[in-house]
């Protein structure tokens, strides 16, 4: 049994994910990353190695962003000859240079932004693009002209889909009225952002969840398995479309994903 067995529709979007995804920041970026533990950058066999089991354990669903250092570059050099075999959710909005991240929302960069994604991840099409909130997301989505420029670039046929990682319940809920897909912090320690996935299920549009392991900083009481748990409160909802979980130790990655097939599995 593998997570083949259990792609789902995100929503509305056309698109059938696998219920684990893997998010690419460690491929990429070691600056500024809220993990509790330091990492070092695996090399390009590494990485194409844990891509490789990613893809024989049934993900399809890959988490990248500009914002990830060099993580877009090294997917499109690393997926020639694969690149039919995964869906890419890629951003826009945040850049992230010399140790700082800075926000610009604006029609050009918006469309800069995707079209240097394309040329990095060396393809002619993404399937999803959200906007990388910087915490102000009703500012963003109501004064900003990056969801109006992402619908057109839905239309160019540039992107397939397009939503909105964001912070607050007000934007998530927003966000899913215009766009496709919403990305949301949902783990056992946080669970405001709820009302998005609720809104999603009623209307059949898409929820990613971020940060599903509270980025390694999930403790139960003793005997609990926290991962165990975290996934089954996470499938519990009818709306989660993939879970984006940032490993980059295979052994992690096969656990997440057998745990996560035997959640499904139960489901079913």
């Amino acid at each position: 049994m593998t997570l083949h067995d259990f792609h789902r529709p995100l929503g509305s979007t056309g698109l059938t994910v696998s219920p684990l995804g893997l998010g690419t920041v460690k491929l990429g970026r070691d600056q500024g990353v809220k993990y509790p533990n330091g990492f070092t950058i695996p090399d390009d066999q590494q990485a194409l190695s844990l891509l490789n089991q990613a893809r024989d354990l049934g993900i399809n669903l890959l988490d990248t962003a500009p914002a990830y250092g060099l993580s877009e570059e090294r997917l499109g050099y690393l997926l020639q000859g694969q690149r039919q075999d995964w869906i890419i959710v890629s951003k826009v909005g945040e850049e992230f240079n010399a140790g700082q991240s800075h926000f610009n929302f604006s029609a050009a960069h918006t469309r800069f932004s995707v079209e240097r994604s394309l040329q990095r991840l060396r393809t002619d099409h993404i399937e999803l693009v959200l906007v990388h909130s910087n915490g102000d997301d009703v500012a963003i989505l109501q004064q900003e002209e990056v969801y109006a420029t992402l619908a057109a670039l839905k239309q160019e046929g540039k992107i397939g889909g397009y939503g909105f990682s964001g912070k607050t319940t007000e934007g998530g809920i927003l966000a899913l009225e215009k766009g496709d897909c919403a990305m949301v912090t949902y783990n056992l320690n946080e669970r405001d952002e709820q009302p998005v996935l609720d809104y999603a299920a009623q209307h059949n549009k898409g929820i990613l969840i971020k940060k599903a392991l509270a980025s390694g900083h999930i403790c139960l009481a003793q005997g609990v398995d926290p991962v165990q748990a975290s996934f089954a409160m996470i499938f519990e909802h009818p709306a989660t479309g993939s879970a984006i979980v940032g490993t980059i130790n295979p052994k992690h990655l096969q656990s997440n994903a057998e745990c996560v097939a035997h959640i499904l599995a139960k489901h079913n």
